[in-house]
């Protein structure tokens, strides 16, 4: 594999071609490459995984175990950049709400459902689960610096959402930025060399495809 080789993880869960298209076009004159894999051992020879995810999280989880991938999953997540992407983010938690199902344990919390009933937005409509469409992302400091893979992108940029569930760090030192959707949530999570976004860097225009570019020259 190449000195900076990014494994797209594909159990079989996740928006595989269009987050795979946006991680090699954000790799351009990077010299990384980027490979989408269903073999434990590209995951294990590679220097930086993507997991990606969508649909429920019970599926997912069973989906990443049954394809023999968890282990390899585990084995990067304790040493190498990892980027989490919508379910792939949430399966990072120790627990979700979804189909009351065990996460991966790798950064305490858990995830739950939306409850926004009778709350209206601005406009005086109702909020819809799940969040659809675009939203504010504003980022978390911790000890006045934001997390360095979010580089140059200006904090209440706008990104892509479509979720029902959201994440609950135990700690807000793990919460690398918030959205504001009937009350704040979590919508990016960090720690050590993980790194996670609920929204869909694929599907969020130039600043999703800076945010990918971001995570290829982080060195946690």
């Amino acid at each position: 594999m190449s000195p900076n080789s990014v494994a797209v993880v594909d159990y079989g869960m996740g928006n595989l071609r269009s987050v795979a298209q946006a991680v090699i076009h954000a790799a351009q004159d990077t010299g990384a490459v980027v490979k989408i894999t269903s073999n434990p051992q590209d995951v294990r020879d590679a220097t930086r995984v993507v997991l990606p995810g969508q649909g429920a999280m019970p599926d997912c989880m069973r989906e990443l175990r049954d394809s023999g991938l968890l282990e390899a999953v585990l084995d990067a997540a304790a040493k190498k950049p990892l980027f989490g992407v919508c379910v792939g983010m949430q399966m990072l938690l120790d627990h979700s709400d979804e189909g009351d199902v065990a996460g991966l344990g790798l950064i305490p919390g858990k995830v739950v459902k939306f409850d926004l009933a009778g709350k209206t937005q601005a406009d005086g409509s109702r909020f819809k689960v799940p969040q659809m469409g675009w939203n504010e992302v504003n980022f978390s400091h911790h000890e006045g610096v934001q997390h360095p893979v979010w580089g140059k992108i200006l904090s209440g940029s706008y990104f892509y959402f479509v979720h029902s569930f959201y994440a609950k760090p135990d700690n807000a030192l793990h919460v690398a930025a918030q959205t504001d959707y009937g009350g704040l949530f979590a919508c990016a999570i960090a720690r050590d060399n993980l790194f996670a976004t609920q929204f869909h860097p694929e599907k969020s225009a130039d600043q999703g495809l800076a945010l990918y570019r971001n995570f290829l020259h982080w060195q946690p």
